[in-house]
């Protein structure tokens, strides 16, 4: 029984959601409408549901892979389809005869290799070949994948740009036509019917609309061949992939619920904030009030405290003055006052007949 293979977050398996779906399955729809009646290679198949993909058009298809658990995976999960086989082998090292298939497919392959062995896989891709056939393959924009968004893929041993994929491509194969993929978030409009007619794309907004010229590339699409004549004439201009489920759609759908949510709560805890926010200049209003009845009190009591003191000084002299006066009338009182009077009244008395 084929177990399901674990995701690590560089090799796209069924089930996965989000912007992997997008990149992985558009790369194989864009492939499946070449290979109709044609013996196909798909060079590093992974998980095998490309190789599939393919093989509901072509005359055949072989997955190649290195890791021989995720080949026998493949084996076991697409045993049904009879035009289907998987090899595990090298893409360096392709185990299949010369001129044995019409289309290789290969999606972000060689930048898994290092620089020395990328000739090699692409002389592979020259053997097995059959004269008229051709190469689809897909390599990450170094500029735009890495560069720019400073982000550096362990499982990518050595990216190019576009000029460093075209040169390496040469060798092989003169005839080269680049398309870019990235993904696009725009509005769709289909003619109903059957007929396929020739795509527009514009961009702008309310004050202008233009043609939209191809996005900066986020990888390279790349059909490839010996000449000119052998590339395919059919190819649309503009090619448009969704999910069945629609995953991104939705997931966009309750992101903004999501915030539209957290934006409701945001406005009653800011409502509320608000609210506690009076309160509490309310309350620093009535601290303040009574901070200056205190130091209002505290005025009066120092206040007060100096008029204590000087009625205690008062008191003082006061309560001296009558002991000085008590002293004086217990004095006079007392028999010593009586003998010294008449001796007192004399000196008066002479006092003023001096003075006379």
């Amino acid at each position: 029984m084929s177990t399901e293979l674990e995701f690590t977050g560089e090799r796209f398996v069924p089930g996965v959601a989000g912007e992997i779906v997008y990149e992985h399955v558009h790369r194989y729809a864009f492939a499946r409408a070449l290979v109709q009646g044609k013996r196909v290679l798909d060079a590093a198949c992974g998980e095998g549901y490309g190789s599939a993909l393919l093989a509901s058009v072509a005359a055949s298809v072989t997955g190649v892979d290195i890791d021989a658990n995720t080949v026998d995976h493949a084996r076991e999960r697409y045993r049904a389809i009879g035009n289907l086989a998987f090899v595990s082998g090298s893409v360096a090292a392709l185990p299949l005869t010369d001129a044995s298939v019409d289309v290789v497919v290969s999606f972000e392959t060689i930048e898994h290799l290092p620089a020395d062995l990328q000739p090699r896989m692409l002389a592979e891709f020259a053997r097995v070949l059959a004269p008229g056939g051709c190469i689809v393959l897909s390599a990450p924009n170094r500029i735009e994948y890495s560069d720019k968004r400073g982000y550096a893929n362990p499982f990518h041993l050595h990216e190019h740009d576009r000029a460093e994929l075209d040169t390496l491509l040469a060798a092989h194969f003169p005839a080269r036509r680049f398309f870019r993929q990235r993904l696009w978030l725009g509005s769709t409009i289909w003619r109903e019917g059957s007929e396929r007619s020739t795509a527009t794309a514009y961009i702008g907004d309310s004050s202008s609309v233009t043609d939209a010229p191809p996005p900066e590339a986020m990888y390279y699409l790349v059909l490839a061949a010996a000449d000119e004549a052998a590339l395919p004439r059919q190819v649309p201009g503009v090619s448009l992939f969704s999910d069945a489920a629609e995953t991104e759609l939705t997931r966009a759908y309750h992101g903004a619920s999501e915030a539209m949510r957290l934006d409701g709560i945001l406005g009653e805890r800011t409502s509320m904030l608000d609210s506690k926010t009076a309160h509490v200049e309310h309350l620093e209003r009535l601290v303040a009030h009574r901070d200056g009845i205190v130091v209002e009190r505290d005025g009066q009591l120092e206040q007060q405290a100096r008029e204590l003191s000087d009625l205690r000084a008062q008191l003082g002299e006061a309560q001296a003055a009558t002991a000085a006066q008590e002293r004086i009338i217990d004095y006079r009182q007392s028999w010593r006052w009586w003998l010294m009077l008449p001796v007192v009244r004399m000196r008066s008395a002479w006092h003023r007949i001096r003075s006379e």
